[in-house]
């Protein structure tokens, strides 16, 4: 009769961790879902705004086609931009751009004739709503992989966590902060 009691207790002792393991493997796949969607969220606002470009910098080529240099500069960071795979490297191309649009805007500041274009103001007003868009996925990716890499850190799930294949991911960080603390904007 004792090796039944104690078969019974190994069993659910054996039944308990089943569960538990279960349970946290389905939270961490979950989590991991919701991570990889958050970035598929990023890439598009980014090629979104990549998109907009060509035809910001068309839009002023036609009043400052001397300004060869800051268009030279914006394309390049616009194709940074799409091949940027990883957080990392979205984050050194999102400061490039950042800083490309901003001489971009510069430059239209000096003319008013392009300041008062309807184009160009629709083209600014759909990249700032564009950057709005990027920085509010950021913070949702960012979110998601903290949710992450907790539930990933904390024991017990640290024990096994790793040889489920979960492993930590990378938050999209911007290295130069105030580069992207506002949208780029144009004072009129």
């Amino acid at each position: 009769m004792e090796w039944l009691i104690a078969l019974i207790v190994v069993v659910v002792i054996l039944a308990i961790i089943g569960i538990y393991l279960w349970a946290t493997y389905n939270a961490l796949v979950t989590l991991k879902v919701r991570v990889d969607e958050a970035w598929s969220d990023i890439t598009v606002q980014l090629k979104r705004r990549a998109d907009l470009i060509p035809n910001l910098i068309e839009s002023v080529k036609g009043y400052a086609a001397h300004e060869k240099g800051v268009f030279e500069s914006v394309s390049q960071a616009r194709a940074e931009s799409l091949s940027a795979q990883t957080p990392a490297e979205a984050s050194v191309a999102e400061n490039h751009v950042q800083q490309a649009l901003r001489s971009i805007f510069a430059v239209a500041e000096a003319y008013p004739q392009l300041q008062a274009s309807q184009n160009f103001l629709q083209l600014q007003a759909e990249l700032v709503d564009t950057e709005d868009k990027v920085q509010a996925a950021r913070r949702f990716y960012n979110g998601g992989v903290r949710e992450l890499n907790t539930k990933i850190q904390v024991f017990p799930n640290n024990v096994f966590a790793r040889r489920l294949g979960f492993g930590e991911r990378e938050f999209f960080e911007v290295t130069d902060a105030a580069a992207i603390a506002e949208p780029p904007r144009v004072q009129f």
